[in-house]
């Protein structure tokens, strides 16, 4: 079928995911690098996104909606029609299509205004009405996939080759083929659909939880500042200076956590039993084939990236080695003593400095690729500054075919945010070259490729700022900062990977998931990621409870691709910083085939076959590299 389901899975909004922080979802929470301010500061406005180039106004906006809901009513007529000719088969599709890229376009308006103030309710109450709309279309076109396979496989290819105008669906109508196995009678689909609204509610109870109803305690600093360990709190916190200040807030934030354990798991069994649910009715072996299926993906590319990385874990192992001599902690290394910098470098990076870093060092990546970028920051798609009631974290939102990319920043001026800057933009061009280059219906790409595409940009911006240091402190702070994202992205995220597999496989056994049991499978993988036994890095037990803080739990089998995703991104980046001409060109073309293929063939195309151990291996050994150069650095000194 043509995807319409999934083609607007999550409206092409990106996230970032870059060193400890996650990724949520448009309702979800995150754990925050950046957080917004409490304080409201006036800003220049070209500074702030420009809404105005989705709808004029609210009213506008709100006419377009209950517009929209009269064409997604209208959808339902359609049903009957897919095979009397090749020409009302096109127009059936396309009418479908055109009212989803008008339903999601209302949605990212209503999403950026609800982000911009988080306690606005009129905000709020929008943004619910496009999801309510976006459920009611699903709704009207369930009959679709069904009516589509009765057809046969014979007709279909006739009425394609019939029909030039079918050519932009056709991608879509043979997997629609390939999903055949899975997909179910009309009235099956229909209830499906319907509950669609309801299967999500383990997350939206999750979310209100963990962003507004846990009830954060207060600490005091050996500075004699007071802290709030809110999810933000907690971000600052645990990097303190003083090691007795970060056992004090990691001791107080998952002690919170620790008393709503019971709560929190059943909630997490409520979802997972969800996606058991899903899996049984449509017929998959088990949730990994079920979540995978949908990009074609194969189930070798997330056991091979789950075997190389525990086979890599004494390079992690070294790099705690080194971040304890770095941090002169003189006994045990905690789990407390990841999150603080390894070096403190007074330097800020305006927004600025941050468009123009980026801008140099993305110049070997071509003309093509900085004309979309020098548009991007010179128009006003972002809203770059913290202020109260703003959504923490930052991300891109490109679905919006006909307009352009939004990206939401919270800026605070340092090399984190620098960075971060250059990953969303990384997705903003993205979306600029594949929505040039691809009809509507073929331009919205997988996360898969999505992170590939931003995270490229932060290590061109690593490896530039490294080439460029002055000083030797400056070198490794721009390195350290390269090693923590390895094992934020790399290795953490492949941990979430294998927590979420065992929570999925225990559920399909039979089980039942409870906090206790969550909370215990999780330390296990805790500790021997970090070293516990080899005395690498001392867990202590209530940091199992970390489980409950990631929302991406919530996601399905998601977080996988971030690991793959800065595999990917370390290759590229290699052969293009080395002026290779043919993979700017292969990354470029990359970029620019949006979601007209399969994400794991459009990444084959680009020279890397994240099935095979070559692309791992290879960013283990730039790891390596990275420890080695630092290393001889503090040896000299």
């Amino acid at each position: 079928m043509y995807k319409f389901q999934q083609k607007t899975k999550l409206f092409t909004v990106v996230f970032a995911c870059w060193f400890a922080t996650s990724c949520a979802d448009p309702q979800g929470s995150a754990e925050i690098e950046n957080s917004p301010s409490d304080t409201a500061a006036i800003v220049d406005e070209k500074y702030t996104w420009d809404l105005t180039d989705l709808y004029a106004d609210n009213q506008t906006w709100n006419t377009a909606r209950l517009e929209a809901a009269k064409q997604v009513e209208v959808l339902a007529a359609l049903k009957g029609t897919l095979g009397s000719s090749p020409q009302s088969f096109l127009t059936a599709v396309e009418t479908i299509s055109n009212v989803y890229k008008d339903v999601v376009r209302i949605y990212i308006y209503s999403s950026l205004m609800a982000d911009e103030d988080t306690g606005n309710a009129e905000n709020a109450e929008r943004r619910q009405l496009a999801m309510n709309l976006y459920s009611d279309i699903g709704a009207s076109v369930s009959w679709y996939s069904p009516e589509l396979l009765s057809l046969g496989e014979t007709k279909i290819r006739q009425f394609l080759a019939a029909e030039p105008g079918l050519e932009k669906f056709a991608f879509g109508i043979e997997d629609s083929l390939r999903q055949a196995p899975h997909t179910l009678a009309e009235d099956v689909e229909t209830v499906l659909a319907k509950g669609g609204k309801f299967l999500g509610t383990s997350s939206t109870v999750y979310s209100v939880l963990a962003n507004a109803n846990l009830p954060w305690p207060e600490v005091t600093l050996s500075d004699g500042e007071t802290l709030r360990l809110s999810q933000s709190g907690y971000s600052i916190g645990r990097q303190a200076p003083v090691r007795e200040d970060r056992k004090m807030v990691f001791d107080a934030f998952w002690g919170v956590w620790k008393d709503f354990e019971a709560t929190l798991g059943t909630l997490m069994n409520s979802h997972i039993q969800g996606l058991a649910f899903r899996t049984d009715v449509r017929n998959y072996e088990s949730s990994l084939s079920r979540a995978l299926f949908d990009d074609n993906m194969p189930e070798a590319v997330y056991r091979t990236l789950v075997t190389e990385v525990n086979s890599a874990l004494p390079t992690l192992h070294r790099y705690f080695n080194l971040r304890k001599r770095m941090l002169n902690i003189d006994d045990e290394m905690r789990y407390y003593d990841i999150y603080p910098p390894l070096v403190d470098l007074d330097k800020t990076y305006s927004i600025e400095d941050s468009i123009a870093l980026t801008r140099r060092a993305l110049m070997p990546l071509g003309e093509e690729y900085m004309e979309g970028y020098d548009r991007g920051v010179t128009e006003r798609w972002m809203h770059v500054y913290p202020s109260k009631g703003k959504r923490s974290g930052a991300y891109m939102s490109g679905g919006a075919y006909d307009v352009h990319p939004y990206v939401l920043l919270n800026h605070n001026d340092d090399y984190d945010s620098a960075s971060t800057f250059a990953h969303e933009y990384g997705h903003a061009v993205h979306s600029v070259l594949a929505n040039k280059a691809q009809t509507w219906e073929n331009a919205s790409y997988s996360t898969f490729i999505a992170e590939t595409a931003s995270i490229m940009n932060e290590m061109l911006l690593q490896d530039m700022v490294v080439g460029e240091a002055q000083t030797d402190k400056e070198k490794l702070f721009y390195l350290g900062s390269g090693l923590e994202s390895l094992r934020g992205t790399f290795f953490r995220q492949t941990m979430f990977a294998e927590f979420e597999l065992k929570m999925n496989e225990e559920v399909e056994a039979g089980n039942v998931l409870t906090g206790a049991k969550l909370s215990k499978i999780y330390l296990e993988l805790l500790k021997r990621y970090h070293g516990h036994d080899q005395g690498v890095v001392t867990i202590d037990d209530l940091y199992g409870m970390e489980w409950a803080f990631i929302p991406h739990f919530y996601r399905d089998f998601y977080v996988f691709q971030y690991a793959t995703s800065i595999t990917a991104a370390a290759g590229l980046a290699e052969k293009i910083s080395s002026k290779d001409q043919q993979a700017q060109q292969d990354f470029i073309n990359l970029l620019k085939a949006g979601g007209s293929d399969y994400p794991y063939e459009l990444m084959k195309k680009a020279g890397i076959d994240m099935a095979t151990p070559a692309p791992y291996r290879a960013l283990v050994a730039r790891m390596s590299s990275i420890m080695d150069e630092m290393e001889a650095i503090l040896d000299r000194q």
